[in-house]
Parts: C-alpha cells; structure tokens; sequence
C-alpha cells in the first residue's frame, strides 16, 4: 500500500463511506509545500504528528512548534488503543505498528528543551522592527543603527549591544542626521523603552550566543530517519510576535545558508509553522512580499514549508498559491467570515463530483479531512474525503522527567547550554568612551599650563574660566571620529544582507 517514495496519509471514502483508495504525499512534491487547516479540536496536531512521522521514517529532518505541549508524544512509542485500532482497521493500515521517534527538543527560555538563540546583527532590521512594531520612523532610525554597526565594525549580539548602540546613536544625533537623514532623540528613546518592554517579556534569552547552527536542525539518525526538532512553544505564545518573529527568521536563515538542490527525490528539511495566522496579522505589505518571495524560493532549496492554522484566510492569497499539499479539517461557519472562509477552502480544492465540498467541510468528524495531494507532473489530486491514518507515536504529551531524560541523551546535549559573551558592541563603545575621555583628560592637563590669554575667533583657553564658543570640534570627538572612519572603512564594505535583512553567519 505504501512505499519508500511517499507517505501514507489516511483512506478517502465513497459516498456511501467505505473504503476508496490510500491517500498519500508524494516524497518528491514534498518540497512544494503544504496547509493544515481546520477548527480547534479537528485534529491538526494529530495530522502534523503523522506527517512528521511520516517524514523522518523517510529521512527527512523536520522542525516543528509545540503550541501545547502535545506534540511532545512523538518521541515516545504508542499504545494500542481501542480508538486508534479501530481507526488503523477502516484506513487497512497493516500491520499498524508503534514507534517512537528521534526528537530533539528546543526553547528560547531553556526550560523545556536546549537554548536556542539567535544575534541581533543575525537577525537584521526588517525582522527586529516587526518584533517591536516599530513606526516608519522608528524603522528608519533602526535602519540606520545597523548601518553604523556594518560600516564600524561593532558586532550586535545580544540586547545589551543594541542598548549600547542606540545610546551612541542618540550622542551623535546631529553628526548622522547629516549623513543619513533625520535622527531624532525621541525616536531613539522610543526604541529603547519598547527593547526594555521585550528584556521583561523574556527576548533577552533568545538573543545572544551561541546562535542556533542550522546543521543541528537537519540531522539524521544512524539508522537513516530523519531527527524531528521540536520547539517547546507554550510559554513563548505568551508573546505571539516573538514566536512568529523567530520562525520567520529561521526560515530566512535556511533560505539564506542552504545552497540551490532543485527538485530532489525527497526534501532535505519539512518546516512545519503552527498558528501560522501570527506571521501575517498586521504585517507590513513590504514584510508579507518578502515572505512570499522566500516561500516561492525556498522550494528550490529543499525545504518544503507547511502552514498550520485555523482558518485557511489567515494565509495572504500570493502565499496560499505556493502550497501544494492541502489538508482541510472541519471549520464551522456561523459568523459571515466563517463561512466567506468555508467557501474559499472549498474554492482552493480541484472539486469532486461525488460530494459538494464547501458542505462537506462543515460535517467532517474529528479525525477526517479533505485531502489533495500534488499527483504525477505535480497537478493537484482531485479532492478526497479522508479518514487520517492513526500516529505510531504516542498520542499526548509526555512526562517532565521522558523530557528531562531525552534533552540529556541528545546529540546537541552541552552545545548550546552555557551563554557566551564575548567583545561586542557594548565592549567595543564603552572602551571608545573611555579613550575619548582619557584623551579629552590629557588635553586638559596639557592646557592648564598653557597661557591665559586668547585670540579673537578661536576657543578660550580653559584656564580663563570662559566657555568654549567656536564650533570646532574637541579632541575627543577627533578620536571618535579617526576611530570611526579607519574601522568602516575596512569592515563597512564586506557585509551582505540577505533577502528579509538577516546576516548569514560566515557572510
């Protein structure tokens, strides 16, 4: 019934609801990527946690978010329950078999799986300023701020190297404005109280190093399965903009690192975004562009996308074209958009003479989906009612201590648990200020025993106790500046940004 070139997703039904045919995705338009959809308590996590499964038996690396903790059960094997039985019996699912799967869990916060963390020169301006939901304004001051950072050669690692940026920035307004445009102290402070606001929501832990490798999202086993990453995201949905600001970027970054493959026999990497609605609620045109520039390009890479979310007018039209594989659960269609959204899934289907398709949306059971599939020549299957295939994992989460015992048998264990801080930013402008004012201290000591007498036009000299009324520039700000100008002139030139701004290690 299946084999090594795809993966069983469940049996579509005749109209008089017996068994039809196996539906299954096809390995080889598993890059073209996919949507999962449906109400809550339809059964999409059960419908991710098959094709995960399905996935890494192909060797295939997948990276997927937990919302509620209860994708964590695929680490363990399954029981045989009477309801899952029953189920593997209609789809002729034989032998059903239990398995557990090669996970390795993450968190931002550390708690529920290793660290994982990015830098802020890693992570670029667009994507910061979403995170912060930056004015037009501010977005062009954070613009400018790393542009300094790439022309002076100060690396943003961490928040407390934006801090120490923006503070320098807001010293130096009247010297950038000139260069750049308008640099406004209070668009610099507004900045700065929105990155205090996301130091207490917890981003302190997600920004520093050391920074996620890629390679370590895209293992294999020893025997040949894929290794499922799964990130703990129950906490983290506490700020919604930081989990779709975070996936957003990784899958940047894998845009950004992966070389060009084409169209292989199987993906190299299947990322899975749940609650995918958060990527694109308010999302600037320039943002949702992008997004769907990668999504268009990524295919190429080998990385097949799959959104999951509730309502299938969460995903913008340019993106919703690119998704290949569609598993529609139930919606239910009491309030106009409801149905307005009922009648879009049923339009995005390539219909069925045997049912009526909007009508069938909204009488599916738990557990049962419309299902199409990319066939031969990548023409979307005719659309299915489908019974999906029970897990061979376990159903639910897991236990603290499984947790505690599989994030210490893993093949990332001590890699990223410890925080480094090494010379940034921070560092690097502190110990300008510091030459500036030694050198200022100097010049002074120097001047006191100078003579006391002055010439018309040019500054006092300190010992008279008048103040300085010329515009020229003091020996500190010509230490700055020498500074400034020998660092970017040998660093500013070299760095490259990529599609969504973000800076690829090793560029």
């Amino acid at each position: 019934m299946v084999d090594e070139t795809s993966i069983f997703i469940g049996a579509s039904r005749k109209p008089d609801d017996s068994y039809q045919r196996a539906e299954e995705l096809l390995l080889r338009y598993g890059n073209r990527h996919g949507l999962v959809t449906g109400a809550t308590g339809t059964g999409k996590t059960v419908s991710l946690q098959v094709l995960a499964e399905g996935f890494s038996n192909a060797g295939v690396p997948v990276f997927c978010a937990d919302i509620k903790g209860d994708l964590s059960g695929i680490s363990m094997m399954g029981e045989a329950k009477d309801f899952l039985v029953k189920r593997a019996e209609q789809v002729k699912l034989d032998p059903y078999q239990f398995q557990e799967f090669p996970v390795i869990f993450w968190d931002l916060f550390g708690e529920q799986g290793h660290p994982i963390r990015a830098t802020i020169s890693e992570m670029g301006p667009l994507l910061l300023s979403r995170l912060m939901n930056l004015t037009e304004a501010q977005e062009g001051v954070m613009n400018i701020a790393f542009r300094i950072a790439d022309e002076e050669g100060l690396l943003l690692l961490d928040l407390k190297d934006l801090q120490a940026l923006l503070a320098n920035i807001a010293e130096r307004a009247d010297e950038l404005s000139a260069r750049y445009g308008n640099v406004t102290k209070p668009s610099v402070g507004a900045i700065q109280r929105t990155l205090l606001v996301l130091e207490s929501q917890g981003a302190a832990n997600f920004f520093g190093e050391p920074a996620l490798r890629i390679a370590d999202i895209m293992r294999t086993t020893r025997d040949g399965r894929g290794a499922i990453s799964v990130l703990a995201a129950d906490k983290l949905m506490m700020n919604p903009r930081l989990y779709a600001t975070f996936l957003l970027w990784l899958m940047s970054e894998l845009f950004e690192e992966l070389p060009e493959v084409g169209d292989l026999d199987r993906p190299k990497l299947v990322f899975f975004f749940d609650e995918a609605h958060l990527l694109f609620e308010d999302a600037p045109k320039v943002l949702i562009d992008r997004v769907e520039q990668v999504v268009r390009l990524i295919r190429s890479k080998g990385v097949g996308v799959y959104f999951v979310t509730q309502n299938p007018l969460d995903i913008p039209e340019k993106v919703l074209a690119q998704l290949g594989n569609r598993v529609q659960h139930a919606l239910r269609a009491y309030t106009p958009r409801e149905q307005q959204a009922v009648r879009t899934a049923a339009e995005t289907f390539r219909p069925n003479p045997d049912f009526d398709c909007a009508t069938a949306i909204t009488q599916l059971a738990t557990g049962e989906a419309l299902v199409s599939m990319l066939e031969d020549k990548g023409v979307p299957a005719m659309v299915q009612r489908t019974l999906i295939r029970p897990p061979s994992s376990r159903l639910g989460p897991i236990t603290p201590e499984e947790r505690r015992k599989i994030i210490a048998e893993s093949p990332v264990a001590g890699q990223y648990d410890e925080t480094v801080d090494r010379e940034s930013a921070f560092e690097m402008l502190q110990k300008k200020a510091k030459e500036a004012q030694d050198a200022e201290a100097q010049a002074q000591q120097q001047n006191r025993g100078g003579s006391r007498w002055t010439i018309p036009g040019f500054d006092d000299v300190l010992g008279t106790g008048n103040r300085r009324s010329s515009n020229r520039q003091t020996v500190a700000e010509a230490a700055i500046k020498s500074v400034v100008r020998s660092v970017g002139s040998s660093v500013g030139r070299a760095i490259v940004r990529g599609i969504l701004g973000s800076l690829a290690r090793g560029r």
